[in-house]
């Protein structure tokens, strides 16, 4: 078998997880690359370590998955609106949200490695089905 370089390893990831277009842990994304590499999961997990490092993905920490970034833009903190009814994930930046919980942070001397707000809930097609 041939080994890949991390960054091709990273890419391959990155474009599976655009092409799911919604959460997917790592043994998720080893099956759907199965046809293209045979990959372990301590390389997925390191790869989508990098990815997060360098603003492409970010982990929702309540479901336990993984997403392809939406915003580039934004510093690394992103906000996910997750919904309980359907498991639709939309990604957005609110700066002054982010802004008052860093303030925060440094007033409290409490050091952030990493911020995602994650909001749980139902999204409006959902909301209006009920």
């Amino acid at each position: 078998m041939k080994r890949r370089p991390a960054s091709e390893q990273d890419q391959m990831i990155v474009e599976a997880l655009r092409g799911l277009g919604r959460p997917a842990s790592a043994y998720e994304l080893i099956d759907n690359l199965r046809e293209k590499a045979r990959l372990a999961p301590q390389t997925v997990y390191r790869s989508l370590d990098r990815l997060i490092a360098d603003g492409q993905a970010h982990r929702l920490e309540s479901l336990n998955a993984f997403v392809a970034c939406h915003h580039p833009a934004h510093k690394g903190t992103a906000v996910f609106a997750i919904c309980d009814a359907c498991g639709t994930v939309t990604e957005f930046d609110e700066p002054q949200a982010i802004e008052r919980l860093s303030t925060w942070a440094r007033k409290a001397k409490f050091e952030v490695d990493r911020m995602t707000l994650e909001l749980r809930g139902r999204c409006r097609a959902c909301a209006m089905a009920s």
